[in-house]
């Protein structure tokens, strides 16, 4: 039997979402719909309630309706169920939007010991995120308010409002911005689409005169390492240059330098750094923690360092196992005979930015050749009052 299709839409609100929906169901008629909400306190296990609706009868004999437990565990379930009912058709799968959108499917997807496997009954459309252009401006630029996503074993640790739903955009394989009906919405919309076209690069914006019927076609077979990599703290996002969506006055900045990073200067750097940056995501070569990947990301007003792991070493066959392909790929390209795969490397998102000045000041954040040649053991002690 041929697999069945499964399309993954999450948004910002229920109203966009349910406008992706309808999108899908206008392109598939016979799809079943699993739609999913998520409720829970502290740490205990959630209560996810699932509604299915469709043209096929055969589903009414399954009719899930809630259960407490692993969102993940539960909706893998559901999904074979549906594939032994009602055989190799369409599931249209709408997430709500306190998931934590990534991790979230890559748990979906992957076979627990001595269970079945998804991937051997559905394959993976694109995933598809709506966004409701005023609610996600006034969210990215919330960062007084703590948040907690479900992925798909536990919760997050407590994020910013704007983290969540920079997250939320970065997810998409297509994303979906309404127009509004008066000029003026049109306008803002158009700006909001560049922005999350500009925070996800590599997720193309779905235009009424583009061809939908892309988003009912299977991802390529490697969908779900595609999905881990993205999770990767070394694996950075691209970004657009130029769409036809693009404002003019949103658009992105990449800096990659080889040298460490002076944490002082660093700190001494981010008010030139970071005006009028939406969002940035990337990994630092901090000098005061030579061994560390130190992921940078900032949503809003709000700046996250933390450390992610250890950089690569040449002989460490089960650290180079145990990453990504695609992280072990990059670390090739970039290896260096002395320094191996460690580098500085960042993704600006914003507004009205300075180029020119992001790179100066951080360019002078570097360590110099005077400061390299005294050593590791001199880098190590210097102060640092960003992680230290």
């Amino acid at each position: 039997m041929s697999k069945g299709l499964l399309s993954v839409v999450t948004g910002n609100t229920p109203a966009v979402r349910g406008e992706a929906v309808d999108r899908l169901l206008r392109l598939s008629t016979d799809a079943v719909v699993l739609a999913v909400s998520v409720h829970g306190r502290h740490e205990e296990r959630p209560s996810v309630q699932r509604f299915l609706s469709g043209r096929d009868p055969r589903i009414e004999s399954i009719a899930p309706k809630a259960a407490t437990g692993s969102p993940a565990v539960i909706l893998r379930q559901d999904l074979l169920s549906l594939r032994r009912t009602a055989g190799s058709g369409h599931v249209i799968l709408a997430l709500p939007e306190n998931l934590d959108i990534l991790p979230f499917l890559v748990e979906l997807w992957r076979t627990r010991s001595g269970a079945t496997s998804l991937g051997d009954h559905y394959a993976a459309a694109p995933v598809l995120v709506a966004v409701d252009p005023v609610p996600f401006m006034a969210d990215i630029g919330c960062v007084h308010q703590a948040v907690r996503l479900w992925n798909g074993w536990g919760r997050t640790a407590p994020l910013t409002q704007a983290e969540a739903a920079a997250r939320q955009v970065e997810s998409a394989d297509v994303l979906h911005v309404p127009a509004g009906e008066e000029a003026a919405d049109n306008r803002y919309a158009s700006g909001v689409a560049s922005l999350a076209e500009q925070i996800n690069g590599a997720a193309p914006l779905l235009d009424p005169s583009a061809d939908e019927r892309r988003i009912v076609h299977p991802l390529p077979a490697d969908f779900g390492e595609q999905w881990l990599a993205r999770l990767d703290p070394v694996v950075i996002p691209g970004f657009r240059r130029g769409t036809a969506h693009l404002t003019p006055a949103v658009r992105s900045v990449r800096w990659r330098a080889r040298r460490p990073v002076h944490p002082q200067r660093l700190a001494d750097a981010l008010t030139t750094v970071m005006r009028g940056v939406v969002r940035s995501r990337g990994h630092l070569w901090l000098s005061s923690r030579p061994d560390a990947v130190v992921t940078w990301r900032s949503a809003g007003a709000h700046l996250e360092l933390r450390e992610a792991g250890r950089w690569l070493e040449p002989g460490d066959a089960r650290a180079w196992q145990a990453v990504t392909p695609q992280r072990r790929t990059l670390a090739s390209w970039f290896w260096h005979d002395c320094y191996g795969e460690r580098r500085n490397e960042i993704v600006f998102t914003g507004v009205d930015l300075d180029e020119q000045a992001i790179r100066l000041a951080l360019h002078e954040a570097l360590l110099t050749g005077h400061e390299l040649a005294q050593g590791r053991d001199t880098w190590a002690a210097v102060p640092d009052p960003l992680l230290g």
